[in-house]
């Protein structure tokens, strides 16, 4: 029986394509949760919990806040809503979406996935909400700075 040899060729080889795998595969988003305050006027103010995650150059930001709560039983998938972000520090972007679970009257209002796009390094920072649930839309405005900070892609 003939045992098999490596050859040095053959184990850089292997190394050289494990490395470029790894350089290829996306740096994950840092922080990937973060919290934030929004004032939503007469529907009311809290906080919110954003999570983020990236493939490529498509991202998400999945969002619960207790700004808004529902007065009724909202079936998934009935809420639009459009998260705005700083990109950078200077322009804005926008995250939208008509995802999510069903919610019980009383509870807090989640969303998402929400989605965009985002480019290698790009810092992004939640500066308003805007949820239509029903026909009313409710306008969120950012009353803190993400913490720990901005998602950087």
């Amino acid at each position: 029986m003939r045992h098999g040899k490596l050859g040095t060729g053959t184990v850089l080889g292997v190394g050289i394509a494990i490395a470029g795998t790894l350089a290829m595969a996306p740096a994950p988003v840092t922080p990937d949760t973060a919290t934030i305050s929004f004032d939503c006027g007469t529907y009311g103010s809290g906080t919110a919990t954003l999570t983020a995650t990236q493939d490529g150059t498509a991202a998400t930001i999945s969002l619960s806040t207790s700004a808004i709560t529902s007065p009724i039983d909202i079936g998934a998938n009935s809420v639009t809503s459009t998260l705005t972000l700083t990109k950078n520090g200077s322009g804005t972007t926008e995250f939208s979406g008509s995802s999510n679970p069903a919610i019980p009257a009383g509870s807090a209002v989640s969303t998402g996935p929400l989605s965009g796009t985002v480019a290698a390094g790009d810092s992004l920072e939640a500066k308003s909400l805007q949820v239509v649930v029903l026909g009313v839309t409710a306008t969120c405005n950012a009353t803190s700075a993400q913490s720990p900070g901005p998602f950087v892609f």
